[in-house]
């Protein structure tokens, strides 16, 4: 959920780092979810909020934070290669996966769920600029944790098509 803002990567006419960026607009998106799930919405909405006030208002750049209101871009600009930022993704890193032990979130994504499949979006977004764009102009010391994310989310996207596959029945096919 909180790679969904790099959605803009795949739409042309869209800016990177612009509205799809904007707290603003993941408000208003999460609008309806927040009315139809309530309180069980909010770890998503503040991981789509960690992509935008964590990662790129620190190290991306410039983002467009407050969109539609202001196109004024905002971002601390710390180069992605700087220690600090290297320090700042580690730390977010290991505290995540911290909580998706304690919260047994890694063995809930290890079991056949088709609510997985939604992984896709996030494992794309993460391949698409490597596709677009390689060599990665990425310090090697933050390929690891993209690495094992990437590992974790196509193996749950593996277990759920293979458990979508199993019900198909072969039998029909003449």
């Amino acid at each position: 959920m909180s790679i969904l803002p790099d959605v803009d990567i795949l739409i042309p006419f869209l800016t990177h780092r612009g509205p799809t960026h904007s707290v603003l607009v993941a408000f208003v998106v999460f609008l309806p979810l927040f009315a139809f799930f309530r309180k069980k919405a909010v770890p998503y909405f503040l991981a789509l909020l960690q992509h935008s006030l964590i990662s790129d208002y620190i190290a991306g750049g410039q983002i467009q934070l407050l969109w539609p209101v202001t196109i004024q871009q905002y971002g601390m600009g710390i180069g992605i290669k700087s220690q600090t930022n290297m320090a700042i993704e580690w730390i977010a890193f290991l505290s995540a996966t911290i909580v998706m032990f304690k919260a047994k979130d890694l063995a809930t994504l290890f079991q056949p769920h088709n609510s997985n499949l939604i992984l896709t979006i996030p494992t794309f977004t993460v391949l698409l600029p490597t596709f677009l764009s390689f060599p990665l102009d990425v310090p090697q010391w933050l390929i690891p944790p993209h690495l094992i994310y990437l590992s974790i989310f196509s193996a749950s996207i593996i277990i759920d098509i293979s458990q979508v596959l199993k019900g198909i029945s072969f039998s029909r096919i003449p």
